[in-house]
């Protein structure tokens, strides 16, 4: 048995290999390499460069390497940006899923564990949002992820499939080994961005938004680190094979951080301040969302163990100077 990881490459999916690979499994990743790194999968694990959406290709990974089971990273995840160009992420993230969906039921594959996100919930509030919160995305970004949620729900009750989609909330920090982190230039992410400005990676950064009704007027979000998100999905692997049933489980810590706390953070920890600036609300962006994750640790046994603001921040600071030496000398 194998496991394929699609965008196995990238940010959490590199995260994914080496989890698969620390727990004894045989592990295929497929990247077009858009906005991921060769050097980020590990050696043990095979690399294809290629589409999720090339049907032969796939075909051919999954019977030569005798996948049984896909972890489905690949896709566009910046919000913005979605609000720009919707038919580029119905397309890259929508379309292309519905063909690697296609391509598994046709190889048989039968489990499937999709990487989605609590932007599918839109502004949830301060309140702690479960699984049954109506689901009415702002962005094309949720929408091109709930779409596929769907997809995924119709294809079970028509074949013999099973799959767990996994809402992220905002997914942070790095490998506590300092193998693999956050590596795309350009990144968004919060923590990311105020890591690599504290560094001097950057000379400012900016806060969009501060009157949000919050508690100090930005965007507030429940951060998870990848090492505990990723685990979360070595379970839902586990589960599936076990036939414990479809599932879709908020992957969260069920408490929230306003933009300024984590910037108060970051400035804390690496002892550096740095120049902040307030830019106007970017399109897209909800005032406030927070994890109800009681569904996740129940049907996954999931217990978080970086469940702590300060210590996703100091995985990410490490990450980055390592990310900077890695880049010296390449």
């Amino acid at each position: 048995m194998a496991v394929l990881v699609t965008g196995g490459a990238g940010y959490i999916g590199s995260h994914m290999v080496w989890e698969l690979l620390d727990a004894g499994e045989k592990v295929v990743v497929i990247d077009r390499l858009s906005t991921g790194f060769d050097w980020a999968v590990p050696a043990e694990a095979t690399l294809v460069v290629g589409d999720i959406a090339d049907k032969d290709l796939v075909s051919g990974i999954i019977r030569e390497a005798g996948v049984d089971s896909i972890i489905h990273f690949a896709g566009s995840i910046i919000v913005p940006e979605s609000v720009a160009d919707p038919l580029g992420y119905y397309e890259n993230n929508t379309c292309k899923s519905r063909t690697l969906i296609e391509t598994a039921v046709h190889e048989k594959v039968r489990h499937f564990i999709f990487s989605s996100t609590a932007a599918v919930y839109g502004g949830g509030g301060e309140k702690p949002v479960d699984e049954n919160v109506p689901t009415l995305p702002e962005s094309p970004y949720g929408v091109s992820k709930l779409m596929t949620e769907l997809m995924l729900r119709d294809t079970a009750a028509a074949h013999d499939f099973c799959y767990t989609a996994l809402r992220y909330f905002n997914v942070s920090g790095a490998d506590p080994g300092g193998r693999t982190g956050q590596s795309t230039p350009g990144a968004t992410h919060l923590i990311k961005v105020a890591c690599e400005t504290a560094l001097g990676k950057r000379s400012s950064m900016q806060v969009f938004g501060d009157d949000y009704p919050t508690v100090d007027g930005t965007c507030v979000r429940d951060y998870i680190h990848v090492s505990d998100l990723v685990a979360a999905h070595r379970l839902a692997l586990g589960r599936l094979r076990a036939d414990g049933g479809n599932l879709v489980a908020n992957c969260g810590y069920s408490r929230g951080y306003s933009v300024r706390q984590v910037i108060d953070s970051v400035q804390r920890i690496s002892g550096r301040d740095f120049d902040i600036q307030i830019a106007g609300r970017r399109p897209g962006d909800a005032a406030s969302i927070v994890a109800n994750a009681d569904r996740a640790r129940r049907e996954l046994g999931w217990t978080p163990a970086y469940d702590d603001l300060d210590l996703i921040v100091k995985t990410a600071l490490k990450w980055e100077g390592i990310l900077s030496t890695k880049n010296a000398s390449r």
